[in-house]
């Protein structure tokens, strides 16, 4: 009996690491990733929040400490895919300044699925990808004189 089942379809897979002074922390970004993952525009992968001290020590925190210096990702905690390992972590903790919180995270761009699904159905493939950061693109929109457009 053959199988009908298709292949399963992801959306790209990406990570971004982002730094953040020990003290003064809102928490309005792990809002909004709990808002992306909610609107199923994210899948979240890994989470990973680093703390390198003024000496340049680095520590894995814990995102279940109620008082610590990641609590507003607490509840994240256990989003872990393994796609993250040790030579990551220190690789991340390499790239932000000492004194500074580091976020780590994984994610996969569920809302690009059903175009990848519709490009495969096409027999298009995926051959060059990049993403150009978003000062970069500001700076080009006000080199031109222009807004940035409008959806």
């Amino acid at each position: 009996m053959a199988s009908t089942h298709e292949p399963e379809v992801h959306g790209p897979v990406d990570f971004v690491l982002l730094e953040f002074p020990m003290e003064g922390l809102t928490g309005r970004a792990s809002q909004e990733v709990a808002r992306l993952v909610k609107e199923g525009v994210i899948r979240l992968l890994d989470l990973l929040v680093i703390a390198k001290n003024e000496e340049g020590l680095v520590e894995v925190v814990e995102l279940t400490d109620p008082g610590g210096q990641a609590k507003e990702f607490s509840y994240l905690e256990g989003v872990q895919s393994g796609l993250l390992g040790e030579e990551d972590i220190g690789e991340a903790a390499g790239a932000v300044l000492p004194g500074s919180l580091a976020v780590l995270i994984v994610y996969e761009n569920i809302w690009a699925a059903p175009f990848v699904a519709a490009v495969r159905d096409a027999g298009g493939e995926l051959v060059a990808s990049t993403r150009i950061p978003a000062p970069d693109v500001m700076a080009a929109f006000e080199a031109l004189g222009a807004a940035p457009p409008v959806s």
